[in-house]
């Protein structure tokens, strides 16, 4: 039997030691499901904070699972890394899934969810009418929108579906590119405000529909253009919304994610709904190969002066490379035969 990679055996040791106690392999599943905080885990899991922050150092410390701060939190995840991640693949696949110790934690886990889903809809239906306003307070939103035109280009195309579509701006602003265009989100009111902003614009071949951009009720080959405008930092999972918007993308299309580098601006997080504080241009960029797109373009555009509201937004521009890649393996072919 050929192996094409092994794990040392103190990493083994270490990792197996590590991973040999309940309530670890029961972080690692939650963690295999979603990115977690100390907070949610001693929710879910019913134990005390410095408990449940020693199990995370001893699995972080055995390379299972990485610790990302973002502010005043971290957030934990699956490492990564091929010898831990392939360790960790392999305990989970030895879990019984249906063991009611580990459905319990997944009904508690989607209990947690739903509380930060249901904070971020209480905050969008109270704010919906001045989200706007609200929101040009931290982005400086000509800027951006000038810098999402020009990546995008003045070449016309079919479709462009809008993700987290929230007041429908993202529609009005690319309408004089598009055939049709689509805007998602969960929230009702922020839909009635996208509805009047586009019968305000006179913009007819634009519609808006509640749905869940994690599952899209629309099939694969979609769309030419998807956009993320100031929506990953809302989100528990931003990597598998990136994968939905890819799974909906034709052949060649693009995906544009907008959103703020990391900054420590915690009221953000109590005063306005966000999960995260912002994104490295490595980190969106490895969702974005993960979704099987090809970062086109990364750009930041810096706030003029340094004040405590103004943040750095930054832009990546992904692009499926399916067309490419068929025309290419065409070229070759024909070159051969030839």
């Amino acid at each position: 039997m050929i192996v094409d990679s092994v794990i040392g055996l103190d990493q083994l040791v270490a990792g197996l030691r590590a991973a040999g106690e309940p309530t670890r392999l029961r972080i690692l599943a939650l963690l295999a499901g979603a990115d977690l905080t100390v907070k949610d885990l001693t929710t879910i899991l019913g134990q005390s904070q410095p408990r449940i922050s020693r199990h995370l150092k001893l699995l972080t410390d055995a390379g299972l699972i990485v610790r990302a701060p973002e502010g005043a939190w971290a957030y934990y995840r699956l490492t990564e890394v091929d010898s831990g991640s392939r360790l960790a693949d392999q305990l989970l696949l030895q879990l019984d899934p249906s063991d009611p110790v580990l459905a319990r934690d997944r009904e508690r886990l989607a209990a947690v969810q739903r509380a930060h889903a249901e904070a971020a809809a209480a905050y969008f239906a109270a704010n919906a009418h001045a989200w706007d306003a609200i929101r040009t307070l931290h982005v400086p939103e000509d800027a951006v929108e000038a810098a999402m035109r020009r990546l995008v280009g003045a070449v016309p195309f079919r479709s462009m579906l809008d993700l987290g579509t929230g007041t429908g701006r993202m529609l009005e602003l690319f309408q004089d590119l598009y055939e049709r265009g689509l805007g998602v989100d969960a929230s009702a009111a922020m839909l009635s405000v996208a509805r009047m902003n586009l019968a305000n614009a006179q913009i007819q071949h634009a519609r808006v529909r509640q749905g869940d951009i994690f599952a899209l009720a629309m099939p694969q080959e979609s769309y030419d253009l998807v956009t993320l405008h100031q929506v990953l930092h809302y989100l528990e999972d931003p990597a598998s919304a990136i994968e939905e918007a890819a799974r909906v993308l034709r052949p060649g299309g693009r995906l544009l994610v907008v959103d703020f580098a990391p900054h420590d601006l915690e009221f953000l997080r109590s005063e306005h709904a966000h999960r995260r504080l912002g994104f490295s241009h490595d980190q969106v960029s490895a969702w974005l190969a993960q979704a099987g797109l090809e970062t086109m373009v990364v750009e930041d555009l810096s706030p003029e002066r340094a004040s405590p509201a103004d943040l750095t937004v930054t832009l990546w521009l992904g692009r499926d490379t399916r067309l490419q890649t068929a025309d290419a393996e065409t070229t070759e072919r024909l070159e051969t035969t030839g």
